[in-house]
């Protein structure tokens, strides 16, 4: 077997992704990788006078990180990444337990664009956070159950010869998982979920809770050439975010601009949150990073005229079954570099400069990439880009890692690009 690139990387990748069941888990694996690269947290009522060295800000699903080399002035330009934790899954409703026909189930509810069939005939665990009383106030703490607690059964096809004609889901009826036998028994699944948080049920006055897929990411093919795993987008960027950013925090030769990872949640229901892209989050923390070493207003103004952003979430790699739907002069492949998404209509923000941008860390990095465009005759997908750019007033560049199946309960890409990306983020972040 031929060796195959990049495998530390993606090794590393798999355990951030099994870290990371969740926005909130994905906030704590990065956070920790952080704090072992000397970065500390700042929290909005702390006094940030004289804030250098690195520095973060972790709210919910939603984590700003920078890194000031000192003795860089307080307009020093900013080099933004931007990603985002949330994936497409199915969450817990607030009252969950239910039952039908002598099963005992929990009532969802669909978050984001999801492929409900791909949810079908999977052994789900729970994980989340959850909102407890506490002697000081209320606190959040985590929760991971990787066992297989829970599965949509899918209909046999004894009893709908259709289903090969195309399955139709009801979202309401047919999505709520079983997990038990008998009648539904109120409180059943907070005391399982505050049993594995090791928390009192009465404690519990709220949760965030979510299914994932149990089975462990991994690689698959001829030559373990993919990698095959759940949340890959966007958690790829999420970890070549930090990888780079950390990297540029402890080089030898300290980085010439201020590297700025923005992590926010709610990009797959439209960023419109106090921790997504729509709101004035990643604007203060920047905006305070610069009066806090001393800067002035026009600091400020001066650090912004001057940053640049790449918003890197995941692409679509062409489909082998389904070519047509791509156009047919940008068709990305796995381990051919991350793409640059072009859409003239701003559902990215690419413009040539941002190609410039991005391809002079390409060379720097010497790692490849891709141009990607939709089909004409297929809607085009968004990301953050916009936003950030339109919030900001920043040049834009969409990029990402290509794969198949986005959205999936389980998603493919390259082993090797992974790798790449965060190879040109560390480029991007650091010089040119």
């Amino acid at each position: 077997m031929t060796p195959v690139p990049h495998r530390s990387h993606a090794d590393d990748l798999l355990t951030f992704i099994a870290a990371s069941p969740s926005p909130y888990h994905a906030v704590a694996s990065a956070v920790q990788r952080l704090e072992k690269a000397g970065f500390r947290e700042l929290r909005g009522t702390d006094d940030w006078t004289g804030a250098t060295g690195g520095s973060f800000v972790a709210r919910g699903g939603a984590l700003i990180a920078w890194y000031v080399p000192e003795p860089l002035p307080a307009h020093t330009p900013f080099r933004i990444v931007g990603t985002h934790t949330d994936s497409p899954n199915l969450r817990i409703k607030p009252t969950p337990d239910t039952a039908s026909a002598g099963w005992r189930q929990v009532a969802v509810e669909i978050y984001g664009g999801v492929p409900l069939n791909t949810w079908l005939d999977r052994d789900l665990g729970i994980s989340g956070r959850l909102a407890l009383r506490g002697p000081g106030g209320t606190e959040s703490r985590l929760v991971q159950i990787d066992e297989p607690l829970l599965r949509v059964p899918q209909l046999a096809i004894h009893l709908d010869r259709t289903v090969n004609d195309g399955l139709a889901l009801d979202r309401q009826r047919h999505l709520a998982p079983v997990w038990s036998l008998g009648a539904a028994e109120e409180g059943a699944l907070l005391r399982r979920v505050a049993e594995a948080a090791e928390a009192e049920p009465g404690d519990v006055l709220g949760w965030d809770l979510m299914l994932h897929d149990v089975q462990p990411p991994g690689y698959l093919g001829a030559e373990r050439e993919f990698v095959v795993a759940s949340r890959l987008d966007n958690l790829v960027s999420v970890h070549a975010g930090v990888t780079a950013l950390t990297a540029a925090a402890t080089a030898a030769e300290p980085p010439a601009y201020v590297p700025v990872l923005a992590a926010f949640d709610h990009e797959e229901v439209g960023s419109g949150s106090d921790t997504g892209a729509q709101s004035p989050l990643l604007e203060r923390v920047l905006s305070r990073s610069v009066t806090a070493r001393g800067g002035s207003p026009e600091d400020w103004s001066r650090a912004l005229a001057g940053a640049y952003c790449v918003s890197a979430d995941m692409a679509h790699a062409v489909h082998p079954n389904y070519a047509e739907r791509h156009d047919p002069g940008h068709q990305p492949l796995p381990n051919g570099g991350p793409t640059v998404k072009v859409n003239v209509n701003q559902r990215y923000a690419t413009d040539s400069t941002g190609i410039a941008v991005f391809a002079s860390a390409c060379e720097r990095a010497g790692a490849p990439w891709q141009p990607f465009v939709s089909n004409n005759a297929m809607p085009c997908g968004t990301s953050i880009g916009p936003l950030t750019a339109a919030r900001l007033g920043v040049p834009t560049v969409d990029v990402g890692v290509p794969g198949l199946s986005m959205h999936s309960a389980r998603e493919l890409c390259g082993v090797a690009d992974p790798a790449h990306l965060a190879s040109i983020l560390r480029a991007f972040m650091t010089s040119g």
